[in-house]
Order: C-alpha cells, then structure tokens, then sequence
C-alpha cells in the first residue's frame, strides 16, 4: 500500500521524520525538485553546496551521494530529524565515504561554516519565517556566496505580508513578490522569480549577487535547453568513447565471465543442495 493511500498516514507537522518538514505523500517528489532544479541550474558533483533547514535529508538524500565527499553542508536546528535521515535514507556507509557537514544552528548562521558555496537551497525556509528572520538569512547569504553564487529558494505567495516576528510552523507565512524582491534588494542581492513546479503551491526564486545575472537563467529559455541538451550528448559521446577503449572492453568481458561463473555456482549449489 502506498504512502499517500496509508490510513494512519502521520499529519504535517508531527513528530515522524518525513511528515515534520511538511506532507509525507509529497516527500520523494518535493525531494526530486529541489534536484532537479539545482542540477539545471548547473549543479556538478565538484561544487559546493549550502541547504537551508536540510531537515531529514528529503533533498539530502540525493545530494550527498551526488557531490564529492566533503562538498555538502546542512544547517537544521533539529539534530533528531538528521538522524533519523541518515537512518532511515541513507545509511552511515555514505556518509562515512560523502562526509557531508553540518550544524544546528537556530538563527542563520551560514558564516559558521567558513565557507563559500557555489550553491545555497531555501527550501521551504522563508514559507515559514518572519520578514526579519528572512533578512538574516539573506545577510548571512551574502556572506558565503561568491559573485557565481545561486541562491534557490521558495516562499508561499499571497496577497498579505505576514507581520508577526516569530517562525511560523505548521502553518505558513504569505508574502507578495513585491515584498520579497525588496527585502533581497536590501540585502544587496538581486531576486529573479521562476517558473519551476511545487506541489504546494509554492513560489521559486533565485538569488544571485547583482553583477551576475547570467548565473540565474530562464528555466523556459530556449537557449537554456539547446546548452542542456549540448551538455546530455557530451556526456553520451564520452560514455561511449570510454567504453570503446581497448582496457574497458576487456574489463566488461571479464566482468561479464564472472557473472556468468557465479550464476554457474550458484545454480550447481542449488542442485546438490536439492
């Protein structure tokens, strides 16, 4: 029985490690998301990566494996729900041979990490934060992020401003677009809102440093996808040139004979075994 059709299914908010970071029958596909729009965005394993309130490792989960060792670095105040990521997700083998990093710090504060990411991710951070909070993160923000720097982050968009100072959760916070773009503005950034899904309905900007607007493409330019699709057939015609190499060939050979000769034992074990 699946996730979504469970009947004791645990309600957003409570204390299970998919279901605390927002609806469980959501949690692999806002994870696939957040992936997939990084990676579009020019995401590569030698890159360093910054995730905002990385919680149970729903994004974690396929960074860590993806980056090299030592590249993925998470800030969530609740130590238990990165645990029970690493449990229930990854496994300490990854993270023993990734060596992700990370902190519970409760009030953005990125600098603790000394240093510059290539990429930072919000997911999911500023749909529950006050408009100070919001300031702080992006002023911590700009102090690890170099002039190439994608900063990826949502927020829940409305017609009102939400005013309270405190985090709000389960619940969400609404801001207009307006009222986003100025407080990053202030910050000295610059805010380009996109076109990119969430099942909750909830708004993807990027923010990047002023002088580089190159680094926060149009997910909808044509130019964007004929790069992409540059990148998809350099990678093919790679794969195919390493596997044409004479050492490579006779690697797949040998690897195939041992296959063979293990399906061999196993079937004569079996036999004299019956």
């Amino acid at each position: 029985m699946s996730e979504q059709n469970h009947p004791t299914l645990p309600l957003p908010g409570s204390r299970h490690y998919k279901a605390f970071v927002g609806p469980v029958e959501s949690y692999d596909l806002i994870s696939a998301i957040q992936f997939n729009l990084l990676t579009s965005l020019g995401l590569r394993q030698e890159h360093y990566l910054l995730d905002i309130g990385c919680g149970s490792l729903r994004g974690g989960k396929l960074f860590i494996p993806y980056l090299l060792p030592g590249r993925y670095f998470g800030i969530e105040p609740e130590q238990w729900l990165i645990e029970e990521g690493i449990k229930n997700e990854l496994g300490n083998d990854i993270i023993s041979i990734k060596k992700p990093t990370f902190n519970n710090s409760r009030n953005f504060a990125l600098s603790i990490f000394d240093k510059q990411f290539d990429f930072i991710l919000a997911q999911s951070i500023f749909s529950h934060a006050s408009s100070p909070q919001i300031e702080q993160c992006l002023s911590e923000a700009r102090k690890v992020m170099k002039k190439s720097s994608i900063f990826a982050a949502t927020f829940v968009e409305g017609a009102q401003n939400y005013t309270g100072k405190a985090w709000l959760y389960p619940n969400c916070t609404t801001y207009t677009l307006d009222y986003v773009t100025n407080l990053v503005e202030k910050s000295g950034l610059s805010c380009k809102p996109i076109n990119w899904p969430h099942p909750t309905l909830q708004r993807w900007i990027l923010i990047c440093d002023p002088t580089n607007d190159y680094n926060a493409p149009s997910l909808n330019d044509s130019a964007r996808l004929l790069q992409m699709e540059a990148e998809l057939k350099f990678c093919k015609e790679r794969i195919l040139k390493i596997k044409s190499h004479p050492y490579v060939k006779f690697g797949l050979k040998v690897n195939c004979l041992i296959s063979q000769m293990r399906q061999f034992l196993a079937r004569k074990s079996n036999r004299d075994n019956a």
